[in-house]
């Protein structure tokens, strides 16, 4: 196996950014296949796979972190890490799970370091023409909007987490469970303490 570089393809190989940049998607290789080849420094297999999740991991970590450019730093810090631990990478988990979970730990990393900030830019405005982009409409869902991500960054980690991973990622119990390297019951309980105090919190907004 080739000596591994410090940094993944994403981030120094043109031909790779040229990918991301609205390249082809690549060979329609499945992720182990993919990951398989990337751990043995297959760089163009490695670009398929950022593309292919990055976002993904994006809105994951955007969900997680409250603003946009953290999460954009997140991402790319879990690829690089990602990208040196490829040897270490075990198929029996998905690889979209072991990049979740990736993520997830980079995100709560940064959550401890720095004060958790609230973007603008996460709010979704309705369109054009939608009865729901009156303004006294889209300014009540923008306030709503609001109130989530605070009620979000009230949970602690472990129940932000959970509901972000099932209610926004679609992941299974048993993903989740993966990912944050807990039991499944613990995942239940987790969401089902998130949803209580989401419900108690956005009461007002229904």
């Amino acid at each position: 196996m080739s000596e591994r570089t410090a940094s993944p393809p994403a981030a120094r190989d043109p031909r790779v950014r040229a990918v991301l940049d609205g390249g082809p998607a690549g060979r329609g290789l499945p992720d182990r296949l993919l990951a398989a080849r990337a751990a043995e420094g297959d760089e163009e297999a490695f670009s398929v796979l950022v593309l292919r999740h990055r976002l993904s991991l994006l809105a994951l970590a955007r969900s997680l972190l409250g603003n946009a450019e953290d999460a954009e730093e997140a991402v790319q810090d879990a690829f690089v890490s990602a990208w040196r631990r490829l040897p270490e990478y075990r198929h029996g988990a998905q690889f979209h799970t072991w990049m979740h979970r990736i993520t997830v730990n980079r995100c709560l990393t940064m959550r401890r370091r720095r004060p958790s900030t609230l973007s603008l830019d996460l709010v979704v405005e309705p369109a054009a023409g939608d009865p729901g982009s009156q303004p006294s409409r889209s300014a009540e869902q923008q306030a709503a909007t609001v109130a989530l991500s605070h009620a979000l960054a009230d949970l602690d980690a472990g129940q932000r987490v959970c509901w972000v991973l099932r209610e926004m990622q679609g992941l299974s119990y048993r993903e989740i469970a993966c990912v944050t390297r807990t039991s499944e019951p613990t995942v239940r309980g987790r969401l089902s303490r998130a949803r209580r105090s989401l419900q108690d919190t956005m009461g007002p907004w229904r």
